[in-house]
């Protein structure tokens, strides 16, 4: 999930990297902001050089996401979670790099106060949603699906699998059973960039009903048969999609439809309603 923070009055461009539960920020954005560069890219590029030289390596606080560009087409940028920016900040000289570790502070207190509360974090998600142009009920099962996720994760960091590659691997085995295809092949199905895009982000109603099936049967199999280690809850995994997968073909036996769509929301229909009008009231 893409999104735009405010530093005075500054856009900076960031992304939610659910592997890692945190944000990541455009470092030329930031560049821009810290120092009033014109060509912020080449600036940044030439503090890596120069850090390079004196021994140091800044593109290891860095990860590539695609980031949409002012011509809104999306590209590869260097982005950095608030602890690499830190490290980032004291290679630049500037007035507001302490306003800027303030603002930094902020958005991590905020984070702290969405894991205390998580009605905060599902209301701003909401509101970030919206302003996207989704419908209210299509960010209600898509707020519904992130609390299932967040609790089956839960469940397996409690029940000893490991972050990132096992929770990669059990998750494309519960989209398998439940759809016939693992995360990377959905998104080539509907057509997504590898990395820019959020497969959940771009599914329909029932795609995301069925995505919280096959994951809350998951948890639910796992507590059951209390599955400890990488190879119990593979195949909690494996029977939880399978749940899920059932009721998909049932479905689309008894209503002569396939659940899974090419269908993305490259163009949310509000968005395109909105510009359409906007062009007519030009004409």
């Amino acid at each position: 999930m893409s999104s735009i923070k405010l530093f005075e009055s500054k856009k900076i461009r960031s992304i939610w990297n659910e592997e890692e539960s945190r944000w990541y920020f455009s470092v030329i954005d930031v560049v821009a902001v810290l120092t009033d560069s014109e060509n912020p890219r080449d600036y940044w590029y030439r503090i890596k050089q120069r850090e390079k030289i004196s021994g140091g390596e800044l593109s290891t606080f860095c990860r590539q996401f695609k980031l949409e560009a002012p011509d809104g087409k999306f590209r590869e940028t260097d982005c950095s979670h608030a602890e690499g920016l830190l490290r980032i900040i004291q290679s630049i000289p500037s007035p507001k790099a302490e306003p800027f570790k303030r603002w930094l502070a902020k958005i991590g207190y905020e984070r702290l106060e969405e894991i205390e509360n998580p009605e905060l974090a599902a209301n701003r998600m909401r509101e970030l949603y919206k302003a996207k142009g989704y419908s209210d009920e299509w960010i209600e099962k898509r707020v519904r699906g992130i609390a299932v996720r967040d609790e089956l994760t839960n469940e397996w960091k409690k029940r000893g699998v490991k972050e990132q590659l096992e929770y990669a691997i059990l998750t494309a085995e519960i989209s398998r059973a439940t759809f016939g295809m693992t995360p990377s092949e959905y998104k080539k199905f509907k057509n997504l960039g590898q990395s820019a895009d959020n497969l959940r982000d771009h599914m329909t109603d029932l795609e995301l009903i069925f995505t919280m099936l096959g994951e809350a049967s998951t948890t639910e199999i796992a507590r059951n048969k209390d599955a400890l280690g990488y190879n119990e809850n593979l195949g909690a995994a494996i029977e939880g999609g399978a749940v899920a997968g059932n009721a998909r073909r049932d479905l689309e036996k008894k209503s002569g439809r396939r659940v899974s769509s090419r269908e993305n929301f490259k163009e949310i229909p509000e968005v395109v309603v909105r510009k359409k009008r906007i062009v007519k009231q030009d004409e």
